[in-house]
């Protein structure tokens, strides 16, 4: 099965000035899960233009299973890809709907800011099976790949029912399965908020971060 060289990687990386997660805050009304996706509603309310195409990353490796059209360009950028034909214009709506879609999948979302340029002009939505620079972390150690949101996620121990459906979720192997017990690593942990919305319980949280757990910025 294809992936990333380590070299691939480095060429890549060496385009992008700053890679920062986005959280997903999670909460609760009844039986419904409403997708609080604030923090990247701002990113595309900011947008005067938005464009839905396929991930490349996924679309080279073929690795899972994920959804495609997922990642999306902002400004001029998703201007270029639209007149490339590699995307479609979308609306605000359409892509906060894309976005619910790909946090249901599991996917990590992602802004891009490339080097020379002061805004945003990407969001992924990201595995780490995949994705170039989710692997460079990964499998690599290459941490200044992608920066973590302020976010950090906690567990309750007292609620917690070791199901391991976060560990599932977790695309930075934050957390894992050993002998039915879940454990937590937080010094891995990005604050995607991806593990929230599959516990059963309501164990796990997004605090602030402090400033001695900024350890990948």
């Amino acid at each position: 099965m294809p992936d990333w060289t380590k070299e691939e990687l480095e060429e890549k990386l060496d385009s992008i000035d700053r890679a920062v997660t986005i959280p997903v805050n999670l909460s609760i009304s009844g039986r419904q899960t409403i997708l609080d996706l604030t923090e990247v509603e701002k990113v595309l309310r900011e947008a005067r233009a938005i464009s839905i195409g396929n991930c490349g990353c996924r679309e080279k490796l073929h690795r899972c299973d994920s959804p495609l059209d997922v990642c999306f360009g902002l400004d001029r950028q998703a201007e270029e890809l639209v007149e490339q034909g590699l995307a479609r214009k979308a609306s605000l709506n359409e892509a906060l709907d894309a976005l619910k879609r790909s946090h249901e999948a599991g996917l990590v979302h992602v802004t891009y800011t490339f080097k020379g340029k002061e805004k945003p002009e990407v969001i992924c939505s990201c595995c780490s099976c995949c994705c170039h620079s989710l692997s460079a972390l990964v499998r690599f150690g290459m941490h200044e790949a992608v920066v973590t949101s302020k976010f950090i996620a906690t567990t309750n121990p007292e609620t917690c029912i070791d199901c391991g459906k976060c560990a599932a979720r977790c695309q930075f192997k934050a957390r894992r399965m050993e002998n039915g017990k879940m454990f937590y690593d937080k010094s891995k942990c990005f604050g995607c908020g991806v593990c929230l919305s599959r516990c059963p319980t309501g164990s796990i949280s997004l605090i602030k971060r402090t400033g001695a757990e900024h350890l990948h910025t």
